[in-house]
């Protein structure tokens, strides 16, 4: 059959239709891929532009209002919240600052429309091939903004969507210094520091067109995050990411080899108030207190504390050194808290290091007290009517199933209540206890400041009574201050930036209460003298100073203490182990004593610390009296809440502190 098509036409395909040129073809898929391109674009925006943030608040700044604490010099001691200082401008700024963070973060800054999209495919494949670990976001600078400025840093599909919508809009609104100059002053630098010249200012102390080139490159690693490459917290990890910026900048052509070279001839020194992290037991515990008297900040606020910072200083140290030195008596941890006779929190240690462990046992741990508690007892006898010079017998006892006995295991005969106390002799606080009532002894510790349970069994005259070392600094304030309650707090006034005062201690203060009386108060200090004179608490001794106070020693040797005090000044100290196991022959004689003597050392010539108060008062010559009690119970005890004799050791020499 003759082909029936014309000469000379063109052949059409199996349908009858022409078939298209190659030009015609690229323009037909051309224009097929650019609708379905419009209509998924469209999709796209329709399904996540619906709820996007209001963009008009573009440069409203909504934060948390900072807390700037204040030891009671004015001394800065730290700043908590969100701290954000004025905008730089770019143009004020080094060329390196801005090339370091572009260098690290976002290298086609000035070439993508506000995404990189094969920035994007390399992110998803790794994610897809990397199980664990964290996951590569991918994001440009400008995403970065879009999500600091309006969005929430989960890892949806659905957040990451409108991150690219809002960054393509971020691209068409504003140029790309803009858009890079908005990033530095809004970006989040940790340590509470929003914007490059807040980061500036709280991690070097300069403002931000200062700043180096390793600087920059340390304040650009961390980005990646703030928290894990803190200068502060991380400082390796922090300098190793500083150098891998460094490189990429020299990569770049940002900077020379030689000006990287010059970055790690001048290592970069971080603000020394924000690096030594001191007293951060001490913010944490007054943190909440802040918003219990004030409530939840809605300004910025200066709260003026207590504290010492140089006697902070010296007791960080000392705790420090005091752990780290008993590390091989198996001492793993330690608190120390110290007043002034009108209960001001001076100096405030709750762990040994803040980095490792923020748990905070000048407060929050509850340990028994051992022999340190025996004071109650024996003040309560004074109040009853005995005297430092009473001679009780040390002795087998048995009260009820229990059997006190001494730490020697051994016991020494007839003695008087000083030197029992001075030598910590079970026996007789036992015996002392159960003759002046333990319900009594109970209500003294009250009285004085011990805020816990007591259990009123036999055995909470040795000390079997859980107390915090906050605790047994105020309890013990009135032996130093003449006689009156001292309730520890650490502020004094919390006000605004701008001047109002929100709370004041001293305002409606009451007035203070006497909770011990003469000669109980001249007969206790006479007695505690005798511990660090000549009895558990030597090794606490300074020379030239009027001091007293009291070892304790737990069962087992599970908590050790020693708590002291001069005229208008107390300090207690306690060393263990979080899990409450054993130490080796840890005594409050020991370790807690020379700990005590190291931050006294260097606190008492600061604080010109005077006589205790009270004076003394000679008592009157007594014979020794039957006692009943005695001839009745008999017996072979077990050793509970004994302390040694104090193990000779070498003084510590404090290092000095800035005054």
């Amino acid at each position: 059959m003759a082909n029936s098509q014309p000469p000379g036409s063109p052949r059409s395909g199996r349908s009858g239709r022409a078939r298209r040129t190659p030009l015609q073809a690229f323009f037909y898929w051309t224009a097929v891929i650019g609708v379905w391109g419009l209509i998924f674009v469209a999709a796209f925006f329709a399904v996540f532009a619906v709820d996007l943030p209001d963009t008009s608040k573009l440069y409203d700044v909504e934060r948390q209002p900072s807390i700037s604490y204040l030891d009671r010099s004015g001394a800065l001691i730290a700043v908590r919240g969100s701290q954000y200082a004025p905008p730089v401008d770019l143009d004020t700024l080094p060329e390196h600052v801005p090339k370091a963070f572009i260098a690290i973060e976002d290298r086609w800054f000035y070439w993508h429309p506000g995404f990189n999209p094969w920035g994007i495919i390399r992110s998803q494949y790794y994610n897809m091939t990397n199980d664990g670990g964290p996951l590569r976001g991918g994001s440009t600078i400008t995403q970065q903004l879009a999500r600091n400025l309006f969005l929430t840093p989960a890892q949806t599909y659905r957040r990451k969507a409108q991150e690219l919508i809002l960054a393509v809009w971020l691209e068409l609104k504003f140029s790309k210094k803009e858009i890079l100059e908005l990033y530095l002053n809004r970006v989040y630098f940790g340590g509470g520091a929003y914007g490059i010249e807040a980061a500036s200012q709280r991690y070097f102390n300069k403002p931000a067109p200062e700043l180096t080139i390793g600087e920059s490159a340390l304040l650009a690693g961390m980005m990646k995050g703030p928290s894990r490459y803190s200068p502060v917290s991380a400082t390796d990890r922090a300098a190793r990411r500083a150098t891998v910026v460094l490189d990429e900048m020299v990569r770049l052509g940002a900077i020379t080899p030689e000006e990287r070279a010059e970055a790690f001839d001048n290592p970069v020194r971080v603000n020394p108030t924000l690096a030594n992290q001191r007293a951060q037991y001490f913010v944490d515990w007054i943190d909440d207190e802040v918003r219990a008297l004030v409530g939840e900040p809605t300004d910025d606020l200066v709260v003026e504390t207590t504290l010492d910072l140089p006697i902070q200083t010296a007791a960080e140290q000392a705790l420090r050194r005091g752990v780290a030195a008993g590390a091989d008596q198996g001492i793993g941890q330690g608190a120390l808290v110290a007043l002034d006779g009108e209960g001001r929190v001076r100096a405030y240690v709750g762990g040994a290091d803040y980095q490792e462990s923020q748990f905070d046992r000048a407060t929050m741990a509850r340990r028994q007290a051992g022999s340190a508690f025996k004071p109650f007892v024996y003040l309560t006898a004074m109040e009853q009517g005995r005297t430092p010079n009473v001679r009780v017998v040390d002795e087998p006892l048995r009260i009820g199933d229990w059997e006190p006995r001494n730490y020697s295991g051994d016991f020494r005969g007839e003695m008087t209540l000083e030197q029992a106390l001075a030598q910590s002799t079970n026996t007789v606080a036992a015996r002392l206890a159960s003759e002046v009532g333990t319900g009594n002894v109970a209500a003294t510790a009250r009285r004085l400041g011990i805020t816990g349970n007591i259990q009123l069994d036999p055995s909470m005259a040795l000390g079997a009574v859980e107390v915090s070392p906050l605790q047994m600094a105020q309890a013990y304030a009135p032996f130093a201050n003449g006689g009156f309650k001292a309730r520890g707090y650490g502020i004094e006034r919390i006000r605004t930036s701008d001047g109002r005062v929100l709370y004041d201690h001293n305002v409606d203060r009451p007035q203070r209460q006497s909770v011990i009386g003469s000669p109980a108060l001249q007969y206790m200090n006479q007695m505690m003298r005798g511990v660090v004179a000549r009895g558990t608490g030597t090794a606490a001794q300074v020379p030239g100073y009027d001091l007293a106070g009291k070892t304790g020693t737990t069962n087992d040797y599970r908590d050790a203490w020693f708590v002291g005090y001069t005229g208008g000044f107390v300090a207690a100290v306690w060393v263990g182990k979080d899990d409450n196991s054993a130490m080796r022959r840890v005594s409050g004689g020991g370790a807690p004593a020379r700990i005590w003597k190291d931050f006294m050392t260097s606190a008492l010539p600061r604080l010109n610390a005077q006589q205790i108060p009270g004076g003394t008062i000679d008592p009157p010559p007594l014979t020794p009296a039957a006692d009943p009690i005695g001839d009745l119970l008999d017996g072979v005890g077990g050793m509970i809440g004994s302390d040694p004799a104090p193990q000779p050791a070498a003084p510590t020499n404090p290092e000095p502190i800035p005054y």
